[in-house]
């Protein structure tokens, strides 16, 4: 069992029930969730030592929050309490043609004014063998993007494997800010995960022809632009989800992979995934099976294959949280994708 960190904000998730519009909602759901609290969960579910970070305030709202991960196992010991607000997303869930819409209601959140004080990260990172962070928490403010660093210099400090996911942000913030922040980041980073745009928006890698609305994914530009990556940042892997976007409702789900070692690139087995249930928290379920095949053990394709297979599931739950178990997603990677009722 690994030991693995995660840091970043949660927030309240107000979701439309169904697929309705804001405007003809009485009610919202309620659940809890954010990027890095995404990873943690799914890597606690899978029987990993997984702890998130993070700040929340110190009143029910916040308890709430620290509530919903310690009912999925994460570790919440080293969650700072003060600021004066969790971050609220309201999601509109989209269907067939019409998208999703995500409206942030997050300024002056907890987390955005946290410092490296509030935190001991040689305490945190004693005994960890993974730390995961995303391009989201660096967006959310200039605090949370130095506190970030600090805690990037901690993790390198006692010899931890370090991962981003660079979830680019266009409501955080602009391109030209995530490239000046995130590239100067990446020199801690071993294992760089993102997808097309994510590359392009946040450090200015752009994969060929791909067009991701018409179906044409060209993997040979991929491949050229994670070893462009690879001699810039000196990245261990560099990983790409491939979203295949037909509609809101069905996606073609698949992902690639480019070793600096082996110097070999590697594309997953795609799935088809209709209709879909809820497809927010879909990149952090990637994350977190590809970074549980890692700390595994698996060889880098393997690890990316359950990625691969446990975030196409996650589109079938609800929620941020991916909540399937490790034999669900082995059983995909198997080949058993039929959906029968198990007995």
């Amino acid at each position: 069992m690994a030991k693995v960190v995660t840091m970043g904000e949660i927030m309240l998730r107000l979701s439309t029930p169904g697929n309705e519009k804001f405007i003809q909602a009485d009610e919202f759901d309620v659940c809890y969730g954010g990027g890095e609290a995404n990873v943690a969960v799914s890597l606690a579910n899978y029987g990993h030592d997984a702890e998130f970070v993070t700040k929340v305030p110190d009143n029910p709202i916040g308890e709430c929050a620290v509530a919903a991960l310690r009912k999925m196992n994460v570790k919440t010991d080293n969650i700072a309490k003060g600021g004066e607000r969790l971050g609220i997303y309201f999601l509109e869930s989209g269907a067939s043609m019409r998208a999703s819409n995500v409206v942030y209601d997050r300024a002056h959140s907890s987390i955005s004014t946290a410092e490296a004080a509030d935190f001991d990260f040689d305490k945190i990172f004693d005994g960890a063998d993974w730390f995961h962070f995303t391009g989201i928490t660096p967006a959310v403010s200039d605090a949370a993007a130095e506190l970030t660093e600090e805690a990037l210099k901690a993790a390198k400090a006692k010899g931890v494997k370090v991962s981003v996911d660079l979830n680019f942000r266009k409501k955080l913030w602009s391109s030209e800010k995530a490239q000046k922040v995130m590239s100067n980041l990446m020199q801690y980073v071993d294992v760089c995960i993102g997808n097309e745009e994510d590359a392009e928006k946040v450090l200015g890698f752009k994969p060929g022809a791909t067009d991701v609305t018409s179906g044409d994914l060209e993997l040979a530009g991929y491949e050229d632009i994670f070893k462009q990556m690879v001699e810039k940042f000196n990245f261990e892997y560099v990983i790409s989800s491939l979203r295949v976007s037909h509609s809101a409702s069905d996606n073609g789900w698949s992902a690639c992979i480019y070793s600096r070692d082996t110097k070999e690139f590697y594309h997953s087995k795609e799935y088809r995934v209709h209709p879909i249930v809820d497809r927010v928290g879909g990149g952090d379920s990637f994350a977190g099976g590809t970074i549980c095949g890692f700390v595994d053990g698996k060889n880098f394709k393997d690890a990316l294959e359950f990625g691969v297979a446990a975030s196409a599931l996650k589109h079938t739950i609800p929620g941020d949280f991916n909540l399937v178990s490790r034999a669900d997603v082995e059983n995909l990677v198997g080949g058993d994708g039929s959906g029968r009722v198990q007995r």
